[in-house]
């Protein structure tokens, strides 16, 4: 008989404090526990009157460089980094409060939010988990970029990126696991290009950027001096964001995806076009039998891709 696997949430508010990547600022945040089926949500404390922000794709308001739930004041940023840590633990429920307009960005990767979040511990509520199964495949496509999956028995990953110069060519796979998101994609940090800097600057955006928290790229190679922590750690880091931007679906997905060339906004009309195809996405109770099984293998076969006319040209390298 299978085991009904039950909602999870933290078992003590903890706090920490960081800087903002694009915003410059002290960010404080507190994370605290919450009921279940309360989901993920996020809360401005040093705006009083702010309404509390659920993690999903209605309130994601911009791609920009990150993703962000909100808009006007009432608004948060960079939250990819720990939705994607919650999502690699199961946590189900939890409140995220904020006294900034973004998360701290820490080394840039989602390294410390795992630490806390091992560090304040996890507790078992007395509700089902629930999983998103996905019942045929489906492809989003826009221009040379696209996100495709299957139905399989876990969540599982093959992730490309191109961008030439001296980032290059990349491939990596990923199939999911607490252990395996750890080791193999937690600790892998975002990235810009030299050149990009300011631009971005101009826009108001990267401005606590630094080596301290971001991989650079010059014409010449990598100018971090102690280098990369994986030689493909920009497509590991490309799968962090994706898997973040994923968790706004309110449920561990669960099937097999190829993304090609993805990034924040590519991984937003994904999301809710895929939402939105009837009878594309099935939630069920989560049983002990979820996530045993090892997926296809990799590589899809050709489906019907859903091709558009997008005229919003989709950032060209996403933080």
């Amino acid at each position: 008989m299978n085991t009904i696997i039950k909602q999870k949430t933290i078992c003590k508010d903890i706090s920490t404090s960081g800087l903002g990547l694009h915003s410059g600022r002290d960010i404080t945040v507190r994370l605290r526990p919450a009921g279940a089926d309360s989901g993920i949500k996020f809360k401005r404390v040093d705006l009083p009157e702010a309404s509390i922000l659920s993690a999903c794709p209605e309130n994601v308001s911009s791609t920009n460089l990150a993703t962000t739930l909100g808009s006007g004041e009432n608004r948060i940023s960079t939250v990819e980094h720990l939705m994607a840590a919650l999502s690699s633990l199961k946590v189900d429920n939890i409140l995220v409060e904020s006294d900034g307009p973004e998360l701290p960005v820490f080394d840039g990767s989602a390294g410390e939010w795992l630490r806390l979040l091992k560090e304040s511990g996890l507790k078992e509520q007395n509700a089902p988990s629930r999983r998103i199964m996905v019942t045929r495949p489906f492809t989003f496509s826009a221009g040379d970029k696209s996100i495709s999956v299957r139905p399989a028995s876990r969540f599982s990953v093959e992730a490309h990126i191109d961008f030439g110069g001296a980032i290059g060519r990349h491939c990596f796979y990923y199939i999911d696991s607490e252990e395996a998101f750890a080791k193999e994609i937690g600790q892998s940090r975002t990235f810009c290009l030299l050149k990009d800097v300011e631009m971005m600057h101009s826009q108001g955006l990267a401005l606590g950027g630094s080596l301290d928290n971001a991989v650079v790229v010059g014409s010449d190679g990598i100018l971090n001096p102690d280098g990369l922590r994986y030689d493909d750690e920009f497509v590991r880091h490309k799968i962090l964001d994706f898997i973040g931007d994923l968790a706004m679906a309110g449920a561990p997905i669960i099937g097999q995806f190829v993304i090609h060339k993805p990034g924040h906004e590519l991984n937003r009309r994904f999301l809710t076009e895929a939402l939105a195809q009837p009878g594309l996405m099935k939630t069920v109770v989560c049983d002990g039998e979820a996530n045993r099984r090892q997926p296809a293998k990799r590589g899809l076969p050709l489906v019907p891709r859903l091709s558009l006319n997008l005229s919003e040209a989709l950032p060209p390298l996403g933080l």
